[in-house]
């Protein structure tokens, strides 16, 4: 129990020391599944449900030469999940389209289903409305090489994680999507914030108090078998 406790004690210590270096990094890609099945998304991208955003276009269930839902979002029928609503940007979209999540301090990982992955496709993590400090660029071949935008494949239709350290976490605040063919589709946005220093600050003391708890149950148990 102790060595369990001493262990989560441990990641939050590193949790916080992680805080020393900023890097933005893809932190898992798994195929897509339908009917989705990923965490709950922070934006569907449905009505209501949707960021404020500077170019592209809130799209409902669409199957056409120019975008597709992303695979598996949404309640419905059909590969594609139905009639809910997804993000997307291109020539025939707007492009580049910029998401505002201003409104999320301290971001810690963020989340989407990466609808039918193009070469062609560019993200970018930026620190202001107009993206003159971009904090990290990431291409289509960064998540599926070589990235086809096969719109039935799982694997070219991923849930993409992406994980936050350092100064990053204050300073990212748009995210940009650039796509130069029609197009580049995401749904089901996730956003996690990092816990607030003070909220690790009362973990460990928990911690620290349960452990301190053990050992005097400890001592008082062997001082009766004594």
């Amino acid at each position: 129990m102790r060595k369990t406790l001493f262990g989560m004690a441990a990641v939050a210590a590193l949790t916080i020391s992680s805080a020393a270096s900023a890097a933005i990094t893809i932190g898992s890609i798994t195929p897509g599944v339908n009917p989705y099945a990923g965490p709950a998304p922070t934006y569907n991208f449905d009505v209501g449900s949707r960021p404020a955003a500077a170019g592209g276009a809130f799209v409902s269930g669409t199957l056409g030469i120019q975008h597709a839902q992303p695979y598996g979002t949404d309640a419905g029928t059909g590969a594609f999940g139905g009639a809910g609503g997804y993000y997307s940007v291109g020539p025939g979209d707007g492009s580049p389209g910029t998401l505002n999540l201003t409104p999320f301090a301290d971001i810690g990982s963020i989340s989407f289903i990466w609808g039918s992955v193009d070469s062609y496709n560019t993200l970018d993590f930026c620190q202001d409305a107009a993206c003159a400090t971009i904090l990290k660029t990431f291409v289509g071949n960064d998540i599926f090489n070589p990235a086809n935008g096969n719109r039935t494949d799982p694997n070219t239709n991923p849930l993409v994680t992406f994980l936050l350290t350092g100064s990053d976490v204050t300073n990212f605040n748009y995210l940009r999507l650039n796509s130069t063919q029609n197009a580049f589709e995401i749904d089901n946005l996730r956003i996690n914030p990092v816990p607030e220093p003070a909220t690790w600050a009362m973990m460990l003391v928990g911690f620290a108090g349960i452990g301190m708890s053990l050992r005097r149950r400890r001592h008082t148990a062997l001082a009766q078998i004594a």
